[in-house]
């Protein structure tokens, strides 16, 4: 098959039997709910840019599997350049849909499963890369979208999996069959798995052999028996109920995020990619957690690149645009963003090659990269907010603006530039609502402080790569010390 269109992906979905509930009911289809369809568009541009011949050297590339063109949310990384791309791919997806597109997580997956994979059998003696192989092969000729699933709920934090109260806190093998393993438990925060033909589950911490039945990864439909998910509410949700696009501020896309429930589903054996190795375990989350850090150096960039030009817009809107504050205000914002690009881009290009043949991002940089976009895209919101004003947060509605009555009032009152339409001010003011505060600020504010582990799982990873020894040796040599 090749590559899918953007309404071929659509109509795939909306083919598929999943359940999932929202607001205490089972919703029939996320490819026509209107609360879901705008996290379904962000992913749809992943495919229509992929058959724009302006993107085609970011958005696609050749397989080494297959030697057919696929879109490189599917690609298996080769070279430091393809670890550049992906970085670049991202900022521009995020430029074009200023919210999260939820093809990332599974991206960084198939690469961190491909190496773990790999060394495991090596090691063991097990065939999972084989599986492995058979499953990503199946999922580039057949154009997936692939979510990740690591984050556990996780129950009392101390205390290993096999010690909770409750031992389905953490997702685990409950019986093995001689034709596949059944599993049950609970995967948190997973962005776009309503989106998603597959999910790959990997487990969320190093492990040790006690917690064998806890150090598990597979890939299952999306539409399994036992298999349902929870939809999370987001602010504004209900906003996209009403219909219009001035009070969503994002007025095509959006994002989403669910509580997925394995209620003892079962998986095939060509499916399991790990089950037991716990002395792998540790390496496939140090390693996803890697590469899904490199990816904040690029989607929350284009995303910033979105709220950077709508806080620029609303100062010319407000005539504020030749205030010295506000130039460097702007200015900063422009300084924040570039500085998040640049780690994404460096750890990319000091990326070296695994046993397995692909590519690893250097890890120190990566979790640096994740350090920053925990703490710059507050500040970049802070100034936005700042730029904009409180109308951001206090405009009356689209209704209001089109009654007969109040609207001739707010059109008069709520201008601000005579030139400007007032219409055209409150647009962008509800795009930086959104953006800050809205359905897309769990896809740019929250998640860049959560998504890929909170700061302190990367600030754990920044000590244990930083070396330290060698920097002494270094002083020592300086200050003639023997």
């Amino acid at each position: 098959m090749a590559m899918m269109t953007g309404d071929q992906y659509v109509e795939s979905i909306r083919r598929m039997n999943m359940k999932i509930f929202m607001f205490g009911e089972q919703i029939s289809s996320a490819a026509d709910n209107p609360i879901l369809r705008p996290s379904l568009n962000s992913v749809k541009a992943t495919y229509d840019l992929a058959h724009s011949p302006e993107y085609e050297d970011l958005m696609t590339v050749k397989s080494h599997v297959t030697g057919k063109k696929i879109n490189r949310f599917t690609h298996i990384h080769h070279s430091a350049e393809d670890l550049v791309k992906k970085v670049k791919m991202q900022r521009l997806c995020g430029q074009k849909t200023a919210s999260c597109f939820q093809r990332c997580v599974g991206l960084d997956a198939f690469n961190s499963l491909f190496s773990t994979t790999f060394e495991c059998d090596k090691k063991h003696g097990t065939k999972y890369h084989q599986n492995f192989l058979e499953f990503l092969k199946e999922a580039q000729e057949k154009d997936w979208t692939v979510d990740g699933a690591m984050t556990d709920p996780k129950g009392d934090r101390g205390l290993s999996p096999g010690k909770q109260a409750d031992p389905d806190l953490y997702l685990h093998v409950v019986e093995r069959r001689k034709d596949g393993i059944v599993v049950r438990g609970a995967k948190a925060h997973q962005t776009g798995i309503c989106n998603s033909h597959q999910v790959v589950v990997m487990p969320t911490i190093a492990m040790g052999p006690e917690d064998k039945d806890y150090a598990v990864s597979f890939a299952v439909p999306l539409d399994a028996e036992n298999l349902f998910m929870i939809v999370g509410r987001q602010s504004c949700d209900t906003r996209k109920l009403e219909g219009s696009n001035l009070d969503v501020g994002n007025c095509q896309y959006g994002g989403m995020e669910a509580l997925t429930i394995f209620d003892n589903v079962f998986v095939p054996n060509n499916r399991i990619f790990m089950d037991g190795e716990t002395d792998f375990s540790g390496m496939l989350v140090e390693r996803f957690a890697g590469y899904h850090r490199q990816s904040y150096g690029g989607c929350k960039v284009g995303v910033g690149d979105v709220l950077i030009g709508a806080a620029a817009l609303a100062a010319d809107y407000n005539g504020a645009q030749k205030a010295s504050h506000v130039k460097d205000k702007i200015i900063e914002m422009i300084h924040l963003n570039e500085t998040l690009y640049s780690s994404g881009i460096a750890c990319s290009a000091e990326g070296f090659k695994t046993e397995s043949g692909n590519y690893l991002i250097d890890l120190l940089l990566a979790n640096v990269c994740k350090q920053n976009v925990t703490r710059f895209p507050y500040e970049i919101t802070r100034l936005a907010e700042d730029l904009a004003g409180g109308l951001m947060v206090t405009a009356p509605s689209e209704k209001d603006l089109r009654h007969p009555k109040l609207g001739p009032y707010i059109e008069k009152y709520l201008r601000g530039v005579a030139s400007v339409p007032t219409e055209t001010r409150l647009k962008i003011l509800r795009l930086i609502e959104n953006l800050t505060l809205g359905t897309a600020a769990v896809g740019y504010r929250t998640e860049s402080m959560h998504g890929a582990g909170s700061p302190q799982a990367q600030r754990i990873v920044i000590s244990r790569q930083g070396n330290i020894e060698m920097k002494k040796q270094l002083a020592k040599a300086i200050a003639c010390i023997e």
